[in-house]
């Protein structure tokens, strides 16, 4: 396994996410007035890098970044579309899940990242179903295996093709001595609520279960047999769209990709995006990014929300703003510490706010609070240190407060001068961009002084250094004097530490409060999947992932801590 992690740490072309429905390799979208259908239907001649065939409808990261796209265009593009049914274009196999030899021959680093942009995508079919009434219907028409049924599960239904052959199974555990690496195991048991102990029985039978204990142990919602199972399908998403609530607010727009402007400044790289800005310092492991707030009038209605569409601020920055985490993500993996700065008029972000609290009865206004809301969830999980900025010209408020708020620290200059920086809140704040904890990011913050989070409803103002320091909104304001050492010392004292240490630290402490499905998901795969990947009985010399395919038995050191 080490000389298959040496040969893939060679420079590799950088991933991109974005993509559209004419340019899918592995995914076909199609209408049928309220009843979209999403079939998976893999060309195993198309994996995102060589070395690997993905047959079986097995899926690699190119696969999951067109699903992501899909599922986000069908909440903003087809607001007419209450089902979704997930199918195969492949016979007899629904989807093998993860392509096994792709995760044999990645680095560590991209096999706990390509799981964790596996499970945020999982995620969004489920908050699709939460906030925007699409509900995900799986049409399993044949094997699911592995992270084929891990996507079934992050369906609110799921239908067995009864025959000799079907079968749902999580095979991980006696195959490859590794976890279901998206969620599946706490799906099974927190989301299906499956018996414990049919769970264990199930994640640990190779062979899967069909039929009608499928269905007994709750693993399916009903079976049907093979010449009854497209009409049944069919039958259950009528009825899902004859129960939904119609969407007001006319017709959508089509997403435009977001592409920046690359450039190498002498060892500098930098990405310019319309609102977005992202410096990566080689050198020094560090990225800074910069958003910068909107210029242009707040749309104040409906009809002007929809003319501005792709270039609705809120929007075009956190479609940016996303982009350039998942750049960070996968193509920087040195980076260790992120500055966050932002620039711009603090009145014209709130009003911004104002404006799209208002449009919420606008099922796009909503779908546009819920996106910004899911990037700064990625925010959140983003496993770099976070120090957020706040000098002369920035707009931390409202929205955009959230992104200092997100951060590990923040560092505020304390200044009398007329363009001192201040910080500002508003009603977006208190309730519209609820973290993986299902708290706001105040909430978590203040957990010990719930009335405190009450009390700041009423700072209409914004806030200097002084009352920011005494609300607990900042956690140091050094003077003009202190200020570029601070944040140096600051700066270059975190760089030194271990990024291991660094990473389960700040996992831990962002997420105080109560834990969810969410929360659980990411935490194990963070610590367990993280630990798994790099034991010896999984990618070890003669490790289980490592020797599959072979006619070897893997070997195993038996201590069991």
């Amino acid at each position: 396994m080490k000389a298959m992690e040496s040969a893939t740490s060679q420079p590799q072309e950088p991933v991109r996410f974005g993509t559209h429905p004419s340019r899918y390799h592995h995914w076909k979208l199609s209408f049928d007035g309220s009843v979209a259908r999403l079939v998976m239907a893999v060309d195993d001649q198309h994996a995102l890098r060589d070395g690997y065939v993905l047959k079986l409808n097995s899926y690699d990261l190119g696969v999951d970044i067109e699903l992501a796209d899909a599922v986000q265009r069908l909440r903003f593009e087809h607001p007419e579309v209450h089902a979704i049914v997930v199918s195969s274009g492949t016979d007899n196999c629904f989807c093998a899940g993860a392509n096994i030899y792709m995760l044999g021959s990645s680095t560590h680093a991209f096999k706990v990242n390509f799981c964790k942009f596996t499970n945020e995508t999982r995620l969004y079919l489920e908050d699709a179903f939460s906030h925007s009434g699409q509900t995900y219907v799986a049409a399993l028409n044949g094997v699911a295996s592995g992270g084929g049924y891990e996507l079934a599960l992050a369906c609110e239904e799921i239908y067995l093709q009864d025959d000799a052959s079907s079968a749902v199974s999580f095979p991980e555990t006696p195959l490859l001595a590794v976890l279901p690496g998206t969620g599946g195991l706490t799906r099974l048991v927190d989301k299906r609520k499956v018996r414990r102990d049919l769970a264990d029985v199930f994640s640990t039978l190779a062979e899967g279960v069909r039929g009608k204990r499928a269905k007994d142990w709750g693993l399916v919602e009903d079976v049907f047999p093979k010449s009854k199972f497209e009409a049944e399908v069919k039958k259950r998403a009528a009825a899902i769209v004859a129960a939904a609530s119609p969407k007001t607010g006319g017709p959508a727009f089509e997403l435009a990709q977001v592409v920046p402007e690359r450039r190498d400044e002498g060892g500098k790289l930098v990405s310019l995006y319309r609102h977005v800005e992202l410096t990566i310092d080689t050198v020094h492991r560090l990225a800074t990014l910069l958003v910068r707030g909107p210029t242009g009038a707040a749309p104040k209605s409906s009809e002007e929300l929809r003319s501005q569409g792709n270039d609705t601020w809120h929007l075009r920055a956190f479609r940016e703003l996303d982009d350039a985490l998942l750049d960070l993500r996968f193509n920087h993996p040195t980076v260790g510490l992120i500055v966050l700065k932002t620039a711009g008029d603090p009145a014209k972000v709130r009003e911004h706010d104002e404006a799209l609290i208002e449009l919420q009865k606008d099922w796009l206004g909503r779908e546009i609070l819920f996106h910004t809301a899911r990037v700064l969830r990625r925010l959140d999980l983003t496993a770099r240190s976070l120090f957020a900025t706040i000098e002369p010209g920035s707009c931390f408020v409202g929205s955009l407060f959230e992104i200092s708020i997100a951060a590990d620290r923040s560092y505020l200059l304390a200044s009398d001068a007329e363009n001192a920086p201040k910080l500002g809140l508003s009603a977006v704040n208190f309730g519209s961009f609820p973290m993986s904890n299902g708290l706001t990011r105040l909430q978590t913050r203040f957990l010990a002084k719930p009335a405190h989070v009450d009390a700041l409803r009423a700072c209409e103002d914004l806030l200097d250094h002084e009352e920011a320091l005494r609300l607990g909104l900042v956690t140091f304001a050094p003077d003009d004097i202190d200020w570029e050492d601070d944040v140096r010392i600051a700066i270059e004292e975190r760089a030194s530490l271990s990024p291991d240490a660094l990473t389960g630290m700040e996992a831990n402490l962002r997420f105080a409060g109560p834990e969810t499905m969410e929360t659980k998901i990411f935490a194990r795969l963070s610590a367990w999947q993280n630990w798994i990947f790099q034991r010896p009985n999984a990618v070890g010399e003669r490790g289980a992932l490592t020797m599959y395919g072979r006619p070897e038995r893997p070997e195993f050191d038996w201590r069991r801590t």
